[in-house]
């Protein structure tokens, strides 16, 4: 049977509740158990499919297709290890999961209400996470306690202790805990209240994780722990970070997982970390270079930087893996239309993916500049559909070639539609053609790469794409072009997929890991002339 461990928050939202159960459960993995994780979003959206990023940021997919904030990419590089659908539930996919069953006849005649068919149907989803194999399920309930969405899940894993019994649950709340400048106080009157609240539905909970920008000094320790009822040693302090990775860290040093163990009835292991607290010094250290190579990220959502997370992350872990520091920069596609000599001061450009018309032709313009400057360049999903439409109209003189996605009716719709068409999401086998640049990146024939996207580079241009310099690295076992590659220049590759779903913290995806090589290599050059 496996141990459940349940996160929720309280004052506010976006104190890092994501980064705290994805901590834990990293710490508990370290120590030689198995874990899975997963997170319960009260909206109603059935799934991240038409989430916009400026939402929750970026929309992370899994190999079997499903779609999650970009928590569950967190998730994934702190565990490093791959999810699936059931790790992101949201409201939407309980409720029509229950309305289904009443339309079935499922309920016998009975008055659906939220409790028990609600709350039933949360502990359901979740119970499927036990699993002979699996000794810790981490659990984040997302909202703040309080907040009239989130208190179904709140109902239903109060009634999880009473079914799985006391040493097999543990609650754990997030709260913040502000500092008041003037007098340079901490004030704990909000936890204290967020607790009560939770209290009120029954929950005590376990360890109280109090967010803040400084370090809480041992009274405020001590009234947290008196008037929440909660251990002393169970208060443990995050203060605010630049490196997301050194959370799990700072954790363990208030020996965190080994509190949440021995509450679970657990042994206590020797905890290996090694790796993750290399890396952590290697960023400490990069943070602090001068010299650091320039990167910019092409994109339609710049204004909220959370929107390219697994992206930004695995360029940073790929200079990081060398020993190199990077600096991103966001760059709004929209301003590329008329002026992509901006991007002359970078070392290298990364084409992002998306949806949508705007900012699509600031991409084409990004994608031209760069080639034509040979700057190192990696387009990914719309990025690589403007790579693709911008070589058919300056290269191949195609006058009007366009995706279908804008224009249906052009006379070179060198970007086309999936068939069948719908959206193409999740892992799928990629071919790699021999000799290629990006066949030298894999090493292998085949892999298997993630996919989300509604339209493909048309096969029916190939041949004359190819003619005129183009070359086609990667197609599917159909023989739909999957990635391009221009062999005249340093770095320039295109891919339909999104490689930075497959990136981790400790072994980025080979092809950022070349990006970053071929800039790093090319900056080292220029210092010798």
């Amino acid at each position: 049977m496996s141990k459940f461990v349940f996160v929720t928050g309280g004052v506010v939202s976006g104190l890092g509740k994501g980064i705290t159960a994805a901590s834990l459960a990293m710490l508990i993995k370290s120590q030689g158990y198995t874990v899975d994780i997963v997170k319960f979003d009260p909206y109603f959206n059935v799934d991240s499919l038409y989430l916009s990023p400026y939402q929750h940021g970026e929309v992370f997919v899994t190999d079997d297709g499903g779609e999650g904030d970009l928590v569950l990419g967190h998730y994934e590089r702190f565990l490093d290890q791959d999810l699936t659908e059931n790790s992101n539930i949201t409201s939407g996919k309980i409720y029509l999961s229950v309305i289904n069953r009443e339309r079935e006849g499922g309920y016998d005649g009975e008055s659906v209400q939220v409790v028990p068919h609600i709350t039933d149907e949360i502990k359901r989803t979740l119970y499927r996470l036990d699993k002979p194999e699996t000794d810790v399920v981490v659990c984040e309930i997302g909202g703040v306690v309080g907040d009239i969405e989130n208190h179904p899940y709140l109902e239903a894993i109060r009634q999880c202790r009473g079914e799985l019994g006391k040493g097999n649950a543990l609650y754990i709340h997030v709260t913040y805990v502000p500092l008041i400048e003037m007098s340079g106080e901490h004030k704990t009157k909000p936890t204290q209240n967020s607790v009560k609240e939770l209290q009120n539905i029954g929950i005590q909970p376990d360890i109280i994780v109090c967010r803040s920008d400084y370090p809480l000094d041992e009274s405020a320790k001590k009234k947290l722990s008196m008037f929440c009822n909660v251990e002393r040693s169970c208060i443990i302090e995050s203060i605010t970070t630049n490196n997301l990775y050194m959370v799990p860290i700072k954790l363990q040093e208030q020996n965190f997982s080994g509190i949440a163990l021995k509450k679970l009835k657990l042994e206590e292991r020797e905890s290996n970390l090694a790796e993750w607290e290399s890396m952590c010094k290697k960023a400490e250290k990069a943070e602090k270079a001068e010299n650091k190579l320039k990167i910019a990220i092409v994109g339609k959502y710049t204004e909220r930087a959370t929107a390219y997370r697994s992206i930004t992350d695995a360029v940073t872990t790929a200079g990081l893996l060398k020993n190199i520091a990077v600096d991103i920069t966001l760059v709004p596609s929209a301003e590329m239309e008329e002026n992509a000599e901006k991007l002359s001061g970078y070392d290298g450009i990364i084409i992002a993916p998306g949806f949508g018309v705007r900012g699509f032709e600031g991409k084409v313009a990004a994608c031209k500049y760069a080639r034509e400057n040979d700057i190192p360049c990696l387009m990914i999903g719309l990025g690589a559909e403007a790579g693709v439409v911008e070589y058919a109209r300056n290269v191949c003189t195609m006058v009007g070639a366009h995706s279908q996605e804008f224009d249906e009716d052009n006379p070179y719709p060198v970007v086309c539609y999936t068939e069948p068409r719908m959206l193409k999401k999740g892992s799928f086998p990629t071919m790699i053609t021999a000799g290629t640049h990006l066949s030298k990146i894999y090493g292998v024939p085949s892999v298997k790469e993630r996919h989300r996207h509604r339209f493909d580079i048309n096969a029916k241009f190939e041949q004359m794409l190819l003619k005129n310099g183009m070359v086609f690295s990667a197609h599917s076992p159909t023989g739909v072009p999957e990635a391009f590659e221009v062999p005249t220049d340093k770095f320039y590759i295109g891919t339909v997929y999104n490689p930075e779903y497959r990136s981790r913290l400790l072994s980025t995806h080979p092809l950022f890991a070349e990006f970053i090589k071929v800039i790093s290599r090319e900056k080292d050059a220029q210092k010798t002339e």
